[in-house]
């Protein structure tokens, strides 16, 4: 059965947060326990069907990268006792997120679209073609809204509204670049184009930044096939992409962009068991591994037994 929520309870639980796809369970001063669920979201909203074993596919994702990019960028990962299940140490979230950017696709696309040059504060080049590279990679920041829509903001907004420190956000700018080349690099040797990405970042009660939440899975990604690729754009057809953004396009073709007054569409079976075959897929691709699914008989007990279980060994 997918997940759509839990509701655990965990000695020496300090919070609770159910955000747009995980639970996040607070364990003391200096845990954070995450459950990945098959909740999906898209426009800022969360759709109201889940998507079986999309939770499992983000999660081992996101480990596979943060294990990575260990050595390149501090992150806050400790453990993943469970398929569903990441263990990390508590960091202050930057109220921020670092779009990074080396492609013209996406939100970037539409806003192109319209006429508009220059986004974040980053100005873009005239004769652009959607799904173009860009001259160089870029960051479009936006916002880290607790409910509805992020909303697009410049750096030089960031720092004068005292979002982020100046001294903090050239840690976060130069951390997210470092990613966002090292997994440039890694997607071309599995057939892959990194086009776009997001980044959240938090500080330790030490005061270290590192990398919180997810990376460079087909939630916060948008990878392009290379192969084919050049011949695409010279053609002006679609890229074949591995995201989430032919969710969101399915979304748009049925009158859907989360704005006031639209209606959520109910997605048929037939969609859905489509959203997981490409979650699954780009899993396999990016990673070169085999998916296996957790066990679903008793999938939420399990959940719980692992993390309880992580609890007592750390106790």
């Amino acid at each position: 059965m997918p997940i759509f929520n839990t509701q655990f309870s965990f000695p020496n639980q300090s919070f609770f947060y159910r955000g747009k796809v995980r639970d996040v369970y607070g364990i003391g001063d200096d845990l954070l326990v995450m459950v990945a669920s098959d909740r999906i979201s898209a426009f800022d909203c969360v759709l109201p069907e889940p998507i079986p074993m999309k939770g499992q596919i983000l999660s081992e994702t996101a480990s596979f990268f943060l294990q990575a990019t260990q050595h390149l960028v501090p992150n806050w990962l400790i453990s993943q006792p469970h398929p569903n299940v990441t263990i990390g140490h508590k960091a202050e979230a930057f109220k921020v997120e670092m779009v990074v950017r080396g492609y013209l696709a996406g939100h970037a696309a539409r806003l192109y679209h319209q006429g508009i040059r220059t986004i974040c504060g980053v100005d873009l080049p005239e004769g652009l073609k959607e799904n173009d590279p860009l001259p160089h990679p870029i960051i479009t920041p936006t916002t880290k809204a607790a409910e509805g829509h992020d909303e697009d903001i410049s750096k030089e907004e960031i720092i004068r509204q005292g979002i982020v420190s100046e001294e903090d956000y050239a840690i976060l700018e130069k951390y997210s670049l470092q990613l966002f080349d090292y997994c440039t690099q890694y997607a071309k040797t599995r057939g892959l184009i990194l086009v776009d990405t997001k980044y959240e970042f938090g500080q330790s009660k030490q005061g270290e930044i590192m990398v919180i939440d997810e990376i460079h899975t087909p939630d916060s990604s948008r990878y392009f096939y290379l192969d084919g690729y050049h011949e695409r754009q010279i053609k002006g057809e679609p890229q074949r992409q591995l995201s989430k953004e032919f969710v969101r396009q399915w979304l748009i073709d049925h009158d859907f962009m989360g704005k006031d007054g639209q209606t959520i569409p109910e997605m048929p079976q037939e969609f859905i068991e489509l959203v997981t075959h490409r979650y699954q897929e780009l899993y396999e691709t990016i990673t070169g591994k085999t998916f296996v699914p957790a066990a679903q008989e008793n999938l939420l007990l399990d959940i719980e037994q692992s993390i309880l279980n992580f609890l007592k060994q750390k106790a």
